[in-house]
């Protein structure tokens, strides 16, 4: 097969790490090559998932106040934090290179990230559907979309993360929310300078992983430039993608419950409901289909009361209507029937069939 353009794009705007991949789809034509870029953005900022609403993912006056740029992506997936202690890796491939079936697209493209990963000494693995884990934790996330007659396929590698930002600009229901998500974000994401003593080099990640993928995808990878015409579309897309009707496409109406993703596999959800017109709220992790950490807060009598049993009670549990219901049963066989326990059991279930955006 022909050869794999690489263009190292170096330190970059913000709005730039993201128009770059945008600008080569829509400018590929059959003649165009394969490409990988190297891309690191010069200043931090928060980049939104297609399908969001900003002002329901994100606290837009803390991005403010913290310089915090927002930018919405063509991808699809959740909020995310980014700054120059992450290493953007993007294919823009034409379909025909890359496997049709998008899990086997996801695999390959992880692969040279993984045996990289490895060769600095960060013992990484795949974890589907499209992450890269290290013992547990979130070490990259990855993307793909369609972009004018181009496959894209994003992903990085992260140095370094400040959980701080991160867990600012997010809008979620109350502070013991975003205490319990900036809590599981350090407990299940890491980076390089968190596994390693000393972190290696920039310039040492991009050729061990140049070399990884001339081996894995068995094809030269060459250095080359942006074309002019592939510039002049980042231009326009710079300006594009920084409009208020761009940044504010989508609305949504305001939901009572709430869910943000932690990485694959790990969710919190908040659901606030009325048990007998009082108000009340539940707040769960969610790791895989159980019930990793659960906390409520209510002026029922009740809930109130046995705060502690039921955040105990329920930690570990399927999150099946019958198995909880059992437990819930036996935990207060006088409420065994009662609206608490049904109310309660409603609320776990939407959550659970909550979609959340990435």
């Amino acid at each position: 097969m022909s050869d794999i353009r690489l263009v190292d794009a170096g330190t970059v705007p913000f709005i730039r790490s993201q128009t770059i991949y945008h600008a080569l789809g829509y400018t590929m034509t059959p003649d165009t090559p394969d490409t990988i870029v190297f891309a690191r953005p010069e200043s931090p900022y928060m980049c939104l998932g297609f399908f969001q609403d900003v002002e329901e993912e994100l606290d837009v006056s803390f991005c403010k106040a913290n310089g915090l740029p927002i930018v919405r992506r063509e991808q699809g997936g959740g909020a995310v934090y980014i700054d120059d202690g992450q290493l953007f890796v993007q294919w823009i491939f034409h379909h025909k290179s890359l496997p049709l079936n998008v899990g086997q697209r996801f695999r390959l493209f992880v692969k040279p990230l993984i045996e990289t990963y490895k060769e600095i000494g960060v013992n990484a693995y795949f974890h589907a559907p499209n992450d890269v884990h290290v013992d547990g934790k979130k070490i990259v996330g990855t993307g793909a979309v369609r972009i004018g007659e181009a496959e894209v396929v994003t992903g990085n590698f992260l140095f370094d993360f400040d959980f701080d930002k991160m867990v600012g600009a997010l809008k979620v229901p109350d502070m013991s929310f975003k205490e319990e998500f900036a809590n599981s974000l350090r407990q299940y994401l890491t980076t390089i300078r968190k596994e390693l003593r000393s972190v290696p080099d920039v310039a040492v990640v991009k050729k061990t992983y140049v070399d990884f993928c001339e081996r894995i995808l068995g094809r030269n990878v060459v250095a080359g430039n942006f074309t002019d015409r592939e510039i002049a579309k980042m231009i326009e897309l710079d300006a594009k993608m920084q409009t208020d009707e761009w940044l504010f496409q989508m609305k949504k109406r305001r939901p009572e419950h709430r869910i943000v993703k932690v990485h694959a596999g790990v969710y919190i959800g908040a659901s606030s409901f009325n048990v007998r017109g009082a108000k009340a709220q539940i707040r769960i992790r969610m790791k895989g289909g159980t019930i990793d950490a659960f906390s409520v807060s209510s002026d029922t009598p009740f809930l109130r009361k046995e705060k502690a049993v039921l955040e105990r009670t329920l930690v570990g549990l399927e999150m099946d209507d019958e198995v909880l219901r059992e437990r819930l049963g036996a935990v207060f066989p006088d409420r065994k029937n009662g609206t608490e326990i049904e109310q309660l059991l409603k609320q776990i279930r939407k959550i659970k069939n909550l979609k959340p955006n990435g």
